[in-house]
Formats: C-alpha cells, structure tokens, sequence
C-alpha cells in the first residue's frame, strides 16, 4: 500500500520569522496524521525551517537545485549544499520554471541524477498546458516529460522518486481537474512507468496530483485509486487550510 505524501509549495513566500510561526503553528495540527508531511520553502527560510522542524513529523524540502556539485553559476544552490544542512526532499522541473527559466526535460532529468547522488528524494513535476490538453495531447505530453525525467536512473532510484502531476492550466487558477480526469492522467503515468521499470517498480512510485488543490477537495482527490496525496501551493500558505488538507481523512 502506497503512502500518502502531502507536501506545500510556498513558491517565494514566506520570511524567515513567518516559515518559523507557520512551522510551530502547523506541527500540534499535523501530530497525528499517518500521512508524510514535507514544506519545500525558499532557500532563506530552509535553516530556520529545518529546526524549528526538529522532533516533529514534518519534513523540510527546497523548491529547486543545480545539476553541478560546485562551480561558477552565480546565485545557484546545489544538491551538496542542501544535504549539507539535512534537506530531505527538493521539487524539480515545476511548471513555473520550465515556463520562467527555461528548463528543460534534459535540465530536469540531470537534476534528478544529481538529487540521488545527494541522498535527495526528488519530487518530480509534469504536467500539460490549457493548449495541449484542448488538443488532445495530456497522455502524450505527460507520459514523454516523465520518460525524459526518469531515463537512465535504476529501479530503485524511480522507486524513490515522487513524481507530482500538474496539469499547468490548473496551477494558481482555481481550477482543478475532476478527481477521475486526475486520477486517469496519473494511472498513465504509471503505465508509462510500469512499460519501462516493470509493474513493481510503477506500484511503487508515489504519483501526487497538484494545481488548485483545498481542503474541500483533497478527500475526493486523494481517495482516487492511484492518486498518492498532493503538492499544494497557495492552500499550503495557511496552517489551519493546510493541516485540513493533511488530515483528510
């Protein structure tokens, strides 16, 4: 049985002095939840946020990283640096930077690579534009994004990858797509990956569904057969809105 994995995308929110108050505000919330709880928050608000973690059950992710180790990319962060101050999880390839900053499926699958060679658990985002989706081509360009992203990793590396379906033209929008239409688009990731990894490595892989989630959605979304929790944006500002999406049950 898949866990449930629900993790908030502050984006560029969030002092420090506020990451901290949201933390300590979030954690009784939260205690008791079966499911695993992870903020991706700003690279200034990481230090504060992993101590103020500390002895509670909620897990600190960063929201990006640079596929080299070390070298002259000025105002870059790599995998190293976020291991070094005991980062567990980063977002990689969201829509915002691939559409921002120009990344691209080969940027994101050697950022994967290097996520790995950092003890880093990737949280991998795909996901269609309004255009793509009114031509009929979601499968196509969803399936292709996570093919690209996961090449050449071994079946225990895809194990260990969480991969988070955005359909673009819901992230920030208000919409969300119906929990069945969520739920077929990441059954097709799956097969995708149970194509080129086999069938227990593609039951394994956790698949979150995000864009537009809430708390009076989450239940009916996360209760989809193969939909593994969520990555949550603006709904992960608040702590109590947050905490209901958690704690769905």
């Amino acid at each position: 049985m898949r866990r449930k994995v629900i993790a908030g995308n502050w984006k560029m929110n969030m002092l420090p002095n506020e990451a901290i108050k949201f933390i300590e505000d979030l954690t009784p919330l939260v205690k008791d939840t079966k499911n695993e709880v992870i903020l991706c928050v700003p690279y200034t608000d990481l230090f504060y946020s992993l101590l103020t973690a500390q002895n509670t059950n909620i897990k600190i992710g960063a929201q990006n990283m640079h596929f080299e180790e070390s070298g002259a990319y000025t105002g870059e962060v790599s995998g190293k640096m976020l291991k070094s101050i005991n980062v567990e999880y980063v977002i990689i390839g969201h829509s915002e930077r691939r559409q921002y900053f120009n990344e691209t499926d080969e940027s994101v699958n050697k950022k994967i690579k290097e996520a790995f060679e950092n003890e880093l658990k990737p949280i991998v985002c795909v996901g269609e534009t309004l255009e793509e989706k009114e031509a009929g081509k979601t499968v196509e360009i969803i399936t292709k994004q996570t093919e690209l992203a996961l090449e050449g990793l071994t079946d225990e590396q895809v194990k260990n990858t969480i991969i988070a379906y955005e359909p673009i033209w819901a992230i920030g929008t208000g919409k969300t797509a119906t929990s069945e239409d969520a739920n077929n688009s990441i059954k097709e990731i799956r097969n995708k990956i149970a194509e080129i990894y086999g069938q227990e490595v593609a039951k394994s892989v956790i698949i979150q569904y995000g864009g537009s989630v809430k708390s009076s959605n989450a239940k009916e979304l996360f209760e989809m057969s193969d939909i593994d929790g969520g990555l949550v944006g603006g709904a992960s500002l608040k702590a109590e809105e947050f905490s209901k999406i958690v704690n769905f049950e």
